[in-house]
């Protein structure tokens, strides 16, 4: 019976408007795959995956961690910011003397926009009903 060698894993939650990802890290080759997909098929647009992989491009190591996420709820720019973040906080549990240059960067902020809820007499958060002077 063989043991397979076990190496070194490192997780990260991101979190941006509804939508979470949760990001395992783990020394490899660089593959990237998010719900079963590669990156580059799950972000159509070549921005959104720079985007999404920003923290490595900070710190110049892209090549040297596969990632699998798990990403649910929101939609793909949701998705695509709370990725980023989750990669930046795994990177950070791997060598936390990384968290200076990614903060640098503003890569471990959470954004905390979300969509501002609904008043009740008003048609949207913000927006009044038309009003006819006659």
């Amino acid at each position: 019976m063989t043991t397979a060698k076990s190496k070194k894993i490192y997780r990260g939650t991101g979190r941006r408007k509804n939508a979470i990802a949760a990001v395992i890290l783990k020394p490899g080759t660089g593959k990237r795959i998010i719900n079963g997909r590669d990156f580059k098929e799950y972000f159509h647009s070549d921005v959104q995956n720079m985007i999404a992989n920003l923290p490595f491009a900070v710190l110049d190591n892209a090549d040297q961690w596969d990632v699998e996420v798990n990403a649910h709820g929101g939609g793909i720019a949701g998705q695509m910011g709370a990725v980023r973040l989750g990669i930046a906080r795994a990177l950070v549990a791997n060598n936390a003397e990384d968290k200076s240059a990614l903060k640098k960067q503003g890569l471990m902020t959470r954004d905390s926009r979300a969509v501002e809820r609904k008043k009740f007499g008003r048609k949207k958060a913000r927006k009044n009903f038309q009003f006819s002077k006659r």
